[in-house]
């Protein structure tokens, strides 16, 4: 007897459990059947011309959608009450830290995500210890690693190249879309020299190893070597302009972007005549360079040729033939006669010119699309930058494959590598700018925000380690230069 009542109790009890979860889904059932009853007599009551197989395909897809926004929206009032409770914690224990407030920052500029997306981002972030969530909210070290110092603007279009004089006194120098290229004081940002001596854009600009000369390419096919003779203004007090965080990311209008036509180039002193003329392509001159000595000059073009040029008596010395497409880029190595030239071909091409009797050339492939650059290191390196998104370290001795590549999320333009520590500074087509050491560890990114950074593409970077003030520049199509101080010892000890 026992037996038998506590089997009966047990069916009772499971009997009531069926008819309470039936009951359940017939509420729910229900539930939804008025809803989408509700949502049919009004689109029955509009004048549709869908089928009804149609119309009724619909009503269950956007009920769908609202069950799911529906079940979105509970979980992230959960999550933000957790993420209350974890701030009350972290506020009991005497510990706080920046951007608690996730409905600000980052989650509200990134607002257009779908709802989804923003779920996920706070699941992945509050999964984490309160250790991590501390620390990943610290105010970021970046901003007293890397600092912009000065700002040069006085160009009325986009700057493709900057470079820095090798010989005192120390300069800037600025390539831009305007027809002319202008010197600058690193210190004070003012407009030292204006060149007005092409009928093109100024593509690209280097300076003599040891005069005081200029190598400019032109739009205008041709490439000019002029000199100059400057003098350094007083320097004026620097203004810290890097109380904005590194991580800050904001959008730019074009109401925001600089204006270039101000009175600031205007006062410079101009050179309209060029001491050469160098004329041997049949297209656009896209980049010049200085082989060692100063003796001889390269440049590369949209005819698909680089040139090698006699300084002195301005004959081409040799036509360096053999890519596919245009020309990007040249670059030569600072203690050697070579010579590395990138094209839209996705290759780039070493030129050995050491042995005269000799002229051998290697083809570096590697690259899915065009190379934006190739520059040689120090050591025995050249590392690539590419539209593909990559930036590839390659050995001379073993030019099969690369050692070391950087993937990112952006094209790459004109890169540039320090000379003591080989770090590779990456300006990229969505302005932003980044450093990588050469085994592809990225180091720190600069600071770009709704105060400092560029606001267009960043096409160039150039290293000045020795510059006390400023050692890494950038320009870009807001048609500004920037002079950034990069701490290089506290980067690497971040690493």
């Amino acid at each position: 007897m026992p037996a038998e009542s506590g089997s009966s109790a047990a069916s009772r009890q499971a009997k009531q459990k069926r008819k309470s979860h039936s009951l359940s889904i017939r509420r729910t059932n229900s539930s939804e059947q008025e809803r989408s009853g509700m949502q049919r007599e009004m689109l029955e009551g509009q004048d549709s011309k869908l089928p009804p197989s149609v119309r009724q395909n619909l009503l269950e897809l956007f009920g769908q959608i609202e069950r799911e926004f529906e079940n979105l929206y509970i979980e992230n009032v959960d999550l933000r009450r957790e993420i209350d409770t974890l701030n009350e914690r972290l506020a009991a224990e005497g510990q706080t830290f920046d951007g608690a407030d996730l409905s600000k920052g980052p989650l509200k500029a990134k607002a257009s995500h779908s709802t989804s997306q923003l779920s996920q981002k706070l699941k992945t972030t509050y999964k984490a210890s309160t250790s991590k969530i501390v620390s990943s909210f610290k105010t970021t070290t970046s901003r007293a690693v890397c600092q912009l110092v000065k700002e040069y603007v006085g160009h009325r279009d986009g700057i493709w190249d900057v470079s820095v004089t090798k010989t005192q006194p120390v300069v800037l120098g600025t390539a831009s879309a305007d027809h002319t290229a202008m010197l600058w004081s690193i210190e004070t940002g003012k407009c030292l020299l204006k060149y007005v001596g092409h009928a093109g854009s100024v593509n690209s600009i280097k300076f003599h190893p040891t005069e005081q000369a200029a190598l400019t390419a032109s739009g205008d096919q041709t490439a000019h070597i002029w000199r100059f003779m400057v003098q350094l203004p007083a320097p004026l007090p620097t203004t810290d302009t890097s109380q904005v965080s590194a991580e800050d990311d904001v959008d730019f209008s074009d109401k925001d972007e600089v204006d270039g036509d101000g009175d600031v180039s205007s006062e410079c002193p101009m050179i309209r005549v060029p001491l050469t003329t160098l004329k041997s392509h049949q297209g656009v001159v896209i980049a010049a360079d200085w082989l060692v000595g100063g003796k001889q000059v390269v440049t590369a073009s949209w005819d698909r040729a680089a040139n090698l040029y006699d300084v002195e008596t301005s004959e081409l010395v040799h036509s360096l033939t053999g890519h596919d497409q245009e020309l990007t880029h040249c670059c030569t190595h600072p203690t050697q006669r070579l010579v590395v030239t990138s094209s839209r071909d996705t290759t780039f091409r070493l030129w050995d010119f050491r042995d005269p009797s000799i002229h051998s050339v290697n083809v570096f492939q590697g690259h899915t699309d065009t190379v934006t650059s190739a520059v040689f290191t120090v050591g025995d390196n050249v590392v690539s930058g590419s539209d593909d998104r990559t930036v590839k370290v390659w050995d001379l001795k073993n030019m099969r494959s690369p050692i070391a590549t950087i993937r990112t999320d952006s094209a790459v333009n004109r890169i540039s590598v320090s000379v003591s520590q080989k770090i590779i500074a990456l300006p990229h087509d969505n302005r932003q700018v980044r450093l990588f050491d050469m085994a592809g560890v990225r180091l720190a990114r600069l600071p770009r925000s709704n105060r400092q950074g560029h606001r267009r593409m960043v096409c160039c970077s150039a290293w000045s380690e020795d510059n006390p003030t400023c050692n890494l520049f950038t320009c870009g199509f807001d048609r500004q230069a920037i002079g950034w101080n990069i701490n290089i010892p506290a980067l690497l000890q971040e690493k």
